[in-house]
């Protein structure tokens, strides 16, 4: 009886020890996971697709970041152990600041809180120039895919991403961004204007979008080409005619500079040029932003249906050829005098 009494003593003492050496071994963790790491100034650290846990600790310490790998590993099975699963970092580029804890670290590297890059895609540039945009980007990985969007089918905007993210998964992101938006604003649309479905009005708009740069006209210019289709009238676009020739490239002399339209390629017939077909053209000219969009589905009301470039920047807007007459007469004098003032040096 008393060699019984004796075990059960022990037993409880053993118990006791392992119990206080389970709560020093995780008060120390808990201190180490806590404490300011060695790493003197900020960095960045990456992660690559596929790595482990165990290889990112490794090279972490190797780093400075940590000061030993085996805090962070043992942290990790403990908690696997508590919830059933081991923590994963995610894939990315990380700003690590100076003195970061281990805990810090675990905690930016498990959430995934990378850095962003942008990449600016501008409103009225072809898809093919937008792909140069994606194709140049020192970031962005992997190749440029087999099967490239249509024309008008990527949303311009900047858009943010982490590193890691591939040139097509940006295509990707850009063509979503404008379903999207057609999805959103198709169903708020006007009734009654000139186009009956989402890709006509992107049509539509890529033509608004190449006719001006400055976004106060476009809903003007959108309102002037709705009337002109409702009258039964030729868009009249000279955009359309340079992407009939070139898709959309700027066009050049035999000596190499930027030019205008020949009277021939105003009277040549294409798919695209508004001078010569009814209605729309075949397929966008551009990549329409959400402003060139919105206004194509909801023009103001307007009597314009005639405008030209009033050489800064901008255009004159008429109700009447006599008066657009008088607009062109203003702008040809305008030009006339821009060529004499270049030509005397000024």
């Amino acid at each position: 009886m008393g060699f019984l009494k004796t075990l059960v003593t022990w037993v409880f003492v053993l118990a006791f020890i392992v119990a206080a050496g389970l709560v020093a071994g995780w008060a120390w963790l808990n201190n180490e996971m806590t404490k300011p790491g060695p790493l003197a100034q900020e960095v960045i650290f990456t992660v690559s697709d596929g790595e482990t846990l165990t290889s990112v600790a490794a090279r972490l310490e190797d780093d400075g970041i940590i000061a030993d790998r085996q805090v962070l590993l043992t942290k990790s099975r403990i908690e696997a152990q508590m919830g059933g699963e081991q923590p994963h970092v995610k894939t990315g580029e990380y700003i690590i600041e100076p003195h970061i804890s281990v805990a810090g670290v675990m905690s930016i590297l498990i959430e995934g809180r990378s850095v962003l890059h942008r990449i600016t895609l501008p409103e009225g540039r072809t898809t093919a120039q937008l792909l140069r945009v994606i194709e140049a980007d020192e970031i962005l990985e992997g190749e440029m895919p087999e099967v490239l969007p249509e024309e008008g089918s990527l949303l311009p905007d900047t858009y943010m991403y982490h590193r890691g993210m591939t040139r097509t998964q940006l295509i990707e992101k850009a063509q979503k961004a404008q379903a999207d938006l057609l999805a959103e604003l198709w169903p708020e649309r006007q009734e009654g204007i000139p186009v009956t479905t989402p890709y006509e009005a992107v049509i539509l708009a890529s033509i608004v979008e190449r006719e001006t740069g400055i976004a106060a006209e476009r809903d003007e210019i959108a309102a002037l080409f709705t009337t002109r289709l409702k009258k039964g009238m030729r868009l009249q676009s000279d955009p359309t005619i340079i992407y009939g020739i070139s898709k959309g490239e700027p066009l050049y002399n035999k000596q190499g500079q930027r030019r205008t339209l020949y009277r021939s390629e105003i009277d040549r017939h294409t798919d695209w040029n508004t001078y010569q077909i009814d209605g729309l053209p075949i397929t966008p000219i551009c990549n329409p932003g959400r402003e060139a969009i919105a206004a194509v589905l909801n023009p103001p009301e307007t009597e314009y249906i005639f405008f030209v470039a009033d050489g800064k920047g901008g255009h004159l807007f008429a109700k009447t050829l006599a008066e657009h007459n008088r607009n062109v007469a203003a702008y040809r004098a305008f030009e006339r005098k821009e060529i004499e003032r270049e030509r005397q040096g000024e």
